[in-house]
């Protein structure tokens, strides 16, 4: 009717009335249009509601996924941080003794297995003796040696400690409880072997419900359910569910066919690779890498000097630039920004200076050999600044090394680099300390703890001091940051302690690379920056939503 009415004055309309008329007509109807998407924008919102499935993009296989046997496995860690729950998390409260060495935790009532049966500190102190025990092979067994637990009730269990340790709360949140019900008649030496390390039953927002795997026996879907009798804020998804391919370019290809909604751990080279209303969010993790010396293997790494000047011989904002396309932090200490004590100072005339490295050596006594390679007499010996370096093999860790080689190259030095697989760096170098250098990372917690790293104690296998750190007073402020509850104290500790180790040059710190995760747009809401662990992406993952609705704004 309305066309008609239209149509028919147009009709009557002289030329020249016409074109005046239809501009007019336009007119309207765009400032309609407009005022219509003004009206919308300022009184319609999308919010998330409850239902649908994400899919979550991974490179790897699951393998133990068991709070008690997970190592290195990012894979295992993912999913257990969905299907388990932490210590912190099942407390209703905690307590410590005046002496800082008593903890009691108290358990939250009312929480239930995914079977249906009762979490109690039975569980709790079940899994804590199944980690004590040296037959389980547990990777947790040297943090939590020396630490006794005691059940006082159902819901009551008490830490005794060795030692007064001012971050045991964090041990708390690392601690995911394992269902004695279903382990307690398994002897230690064979909990490997059990199907509930594939078939999880758990205490978190999400619970096993199935995995599809080829001939092969690879792995390539992994089925989580949402668990409708959480004890906590129920999730919004009503699955979750993991893809898992072989490589990267695999997996990048499953997220640009839509096939996965979230992929984590992107190599930042491969971020343009990337299609679709994508969203990549840079996350930070408490770790870093650097080269780690080791002078009881390579005598003229005992020169401090030389190890000043191949610090001065490193460009770190090329490294970062050339292997991780600026996705990373430069690392001059021990500890990291966001970290408590942090100390931002770098060591004094150790700046990148290829040209200072020079006069370095050369005002040391180190002079050009036939081969440019730098050497010096030593009484009846000649040392010569060429050195192995033991790399694992992962692409930019190899990137870095070549790098290495080449800025060092500059200065005499000559680099070797041995690539070789995790697991022979850690059965044929890290428990000998069989190397030279070695291009390692050290993955810190959320706390100020350096006890593993550079407490003189841990210089020899399973400890973690990989440059064989020896300072008996940089022992003693670690020491002391640990079980000082004063925090003004530790902060002057800790600063008194970076520039100790620091100022002593025992390592080449590096970089930090950010953790890529990307998303399909409005997949899910990341309100995290730092965390501890990539599997800490999903430390909100109530949040998380795939289905929207619309809503009047209030």
């Amino acid at each position: 009717m309305f066309y008609r009415k239209i149509a028919k004055i147009f009709s009557s309309l002289t030329g020249d009335e016409r074109y005046v008329f239809a501009g007019a007509l336009f007119l309207t109807l765009f400032s309609g249009v407009f005022l219509a998407a003004d009206w919308w924008n300022k009184n319609i919102e999308k919010v998330p509601v409850d239902g649908g499935e994400y899919r979550e993009g991974a490179v790897g296989q699951p393998l133990f996924v068991n709070p008690v046997l997970i190592a290195g496995n990012d894979v295992d860690r993912d999913i257990a941080e969905l299907v388990f729950d932490d210590l912190s998390k099942l407390a209703q409260s905690y307590k410590t003794d005046n002496d800082g060495r008593t903890w009691t935790v108290f358990l939250k009532d009312g929480i239930r297995w995914h079977d249906g049966e009762r979490l109690t500190s039975d569980d709790v102190v079940f899994t804590l003796d199944l980690i004590q025990d040296p037959e389980t092979r547990s990777p947790l067994f040297q943090v939590w040696q020396g630490i006794v637990a005691e059940r006082v009730s159902e819901l009551e269990i008490k830490f005794i400690l060795r030692a007064p340790y001012v971050f045991f709360a964090d041990n708390l949140k690392d601690l995911k409880i394992i269902p004695r019900h279903l382990f307690k008649d398994v002897p230690a030496a064979n909990i490997k072997l059990s199907a509930y390390n594939l078939e999880p039953v758990g205490s978190g927002p999400f619970k096993f419900l199935s995995y599809d795997k080829r001939r092969s026996g690879f792995i390539t879907d992994y089925n989580l359910i949402k668990n409708g009798e959480y004890y906590g804020q129920k999730p919004r998804l009503d699955n979750f569910s993991f893809k898992f391919y072989p490589n990267e370019t695999e997996l990048i290809q499953a997220f640009n066919a839509k096939q996965v909604d979230g992929a984590g751990g992107i190599n930042p080279k491969n971020i343009n690779r990337l299609v679709f209303d994508k969203q990549v969010t840079a996350l930070r993790l408490p770790r870093y890498h650097a080269i780690f010396f080791n002078p009881s293997v390579q005598p003229a790494l005992k020169d401090k000097n030389v190890r000043l000047a191949l610090t001065q011989a490193t460009d770190k904002n090329r490294l970062i630039d050339e292997v991780f396309d600026g996705q990373a932090a430069v690392v001059n200490g021990p500890l990291l920004p966001g970290l408590e004590g942090y100390n931002p100072t770098p060591l004094p005339n150790a700046e990148y200076s290829p040209e200072n490295a020079e006069k370095t050596l050369l005002a040391n006594g180190w002079k050009n050999g036939e081969d440019g390679v730098k050497i010096k007499k030593t009484g009846d010996r000649e040392l010569r600044l060429e050195f192995n370096l033991v790399v694992p093999r992962v692409d930019f860790l190899i990137a870095a090394a070549d790098s290495l080689k080449e800025q060092w190259g500059k200065i005499g030095v000559k680099v070797n680099p041995v690539v070789m697989s995790a697991d022979e760096i850690g059965k044929n170098i890290l428990k000998t300390r069989n190397y030279e250098m070695i291009l390692f990372g050290n993955i810190l917690r959320d706390n100020p703890d350096l006890f593993s790293f550079w407490h003189s104690s841990e210089k020899f296998y399973p400890g973690s001091n990989l440059a064989l750190y020896d300072n008996k007073t940089a022992d003693r402020l670690i020491e002391a940051v640990r079980q000082n509850p004063d925090s003004d104290i530790r902060q002057k500790n800790l600063a008194a302690l970076q520039n100790i180790i620091v100022g002593d040059i025992p390592v080449i710190f590096l970089f930090s690379p950010n953790y890529i995760y990307a998303s399909q747009k409005d997949a899910e809401d990341f309100n995290v920056r730092l965390i501890a662990t990539p599997a800490e992406r999903f430390s909100e993952i109530e949040k998380w939503f795939v289905k929207t609705s619309i809503k009047f704004k209030k």
